[in-house]
C-alpha cells in the first residue's frame, strides 16, 4: 500500500496510485464475482421433481414433491426445496442460465487480473517489468532463459472457454419449447465444466503466480520519476492549459517534467517540489477519500 506507481488508462500513462490500491481493485472484482455466484445458487435449489410431464403433477403421489425435496436436502446438506412454480421449472432452465452467467462474470474478472499481471510483468528488459512472476518453467523451447507468464495465459484460456460455454448455455436456455426445455444435458455439462476449470484454474493461479509475484521496485520508481502525467497536480495551481503546455513540451523535447515546468516560467522550483509529490496524489488509503 505504500509503494507508489504510475497508473495507466487507455494503455497510456496516468496519475499515480499505489500497488496496493491496484491489487485492491483486482481483489474487489473477485469478491464481487464470488458474491454474484453465491447469490445465483438460490434458484438452483428449486427442484422440478414432482411436476411430472408438464408441471401439473399428474400421477404423482400427494406430497411427493415436498418429500423428495426434503430428502435430497437431508442427504446433501443443501437447502433444496420443491419449486413453487413447476411450469417454470420444467419449461425453462433460467436458474442455470443465470448461474452460469455468474460464472462468466468471474471469468471476466479473472481474465482482467491475469492480463494485467502478464502485461505488468512483460520484459524483463524491454517491457513494463513492474512485476516479477515466479519462474515456473526453465525457458522457452528455443530462447534460453526466457520465462513466460504461463499461469496467466492458462487463466486467460480458461476464461475464454467459460465465455464460450456461456454462449452455449444461454442459447440452450432459450430453446425451451412449450412445457419443457429438453436442453438439460448440454447446459449441465457446460455449467459443471466451467465450475471445475475455474476452481482448478484459480487454485493453480494463486499457488504458482499470485503468491510468488514480487515487485521490481527500481522499475516502479523509475516510471514514477519519469512520468509526465504528474503534471496533473499542477492544473489547480496554474490552470489546465498551462499544465498541458508543460507536459507537451517535456514530451516533445525529451526532458523531465521538472525541467519543462521551470522553463515555462509558470512554476518555480519551490512550487514544483511542493506540488509534484506522487505520494500526496494517491488519496488516503483504499477508499481514496
Amino acid at each position: 500500500m505504500k509503494v507508489v506507481k504510475i497508473g495507466r488508462t487507455h494503455l497510456e500513462d496516468a496519475v499515480p496510485l499505489t500497488v496496493g490500491q491496484e491489487w485492491h481493485g483486482w481483489a474487489g472484482q473477485i469478491r464481487a464475482a464470488v458474491a454474484a455466484i453465491e447469490a445465483s445458487r438460490a434458484g438452483l435449489y428449486e427442484l422440478a421433481v414432482g411436476g411430472t410431464a408438464v408441471g401439473t403433477g399428474l400421477n404423482a403421489p400427494k406430497g411427493f414433491s415436498q418429500q423428495v425435496a426434503t430428502k435430497i436436502a437431508e442427504l446433501t446438506g443443501k437447502p433444496f426445496v420443491t419449486a413453487p412454480n413447476k411450469f417454470m421449472a420444467l419449461g425453462s432452465l433460467d436458474p442455470m442460465v443465470r448461474a452460469h452467467a455468474a460464472l462468466r462474470g468471474l471469468a471476466v474478472a479473472l481474465m482482467k487480473v491475469a492480463n494485467d499481471m502478464r502485461w505488468l510483468a512483460s520484459g524483463p528488459r524491454c517491457g513494463l517489468a513492474e512485476l516479477q512472476l515466479p519462474e515456473n518453467e526453465p525457458g522457452s523451447s528455443i530462447m534460453p532463459g526466457k520465462v513466460n507468464p504461463t499461469q496467466c495465459e492458462a487463466m486467460v484460456m480458461i476464461a475464454i472457454q467459460v465465455m464460450g460455454n456461456d454462449t452455449a448455455v444461454a442459447f440452450a436456455g432459450s430453446q425451451g419449447n412449450f412445457e419443457l426445455n429438453a436442453m438439460r444435458p448440454i447446459i449441465i455439462n457446460n455449467v459443471l465444466h466451467s465450475a471445475r476449470i475455474l476452481a482448478d484454474g484459480c487454485e493453480k493461479f494463486r499457488q504458482f503466480s499470485v503468491e510468488g509475484t514480487e515487485l521490481n521496485q527500481d522499475r516502479i520508481k523509475g516510471y514514477v520519476d519519469g512520468s509526465v502525467m504528474l503534471v496533473t497536480a499542477l492544473s489547480p495551481v496554474i490552470g489546465y492549459q498551462n499544465a498541458a503546455h508543460i507536459a507537451e513540451k517535456a514530451i516533445a523535447d525529451g526532458t523531465t517534467l521538472r525541467e519543462a515546468a521551470l522553463a515555462s516560467g509558470k512554476v518555480d522550483a519551490a512550487l514544483f517540489d511542493k506540488t509534484i509529490d506522487p505520494l500526496s496524489m494517491v488519496g488516503h488509503g483504499l477508499a481514496g477519500a
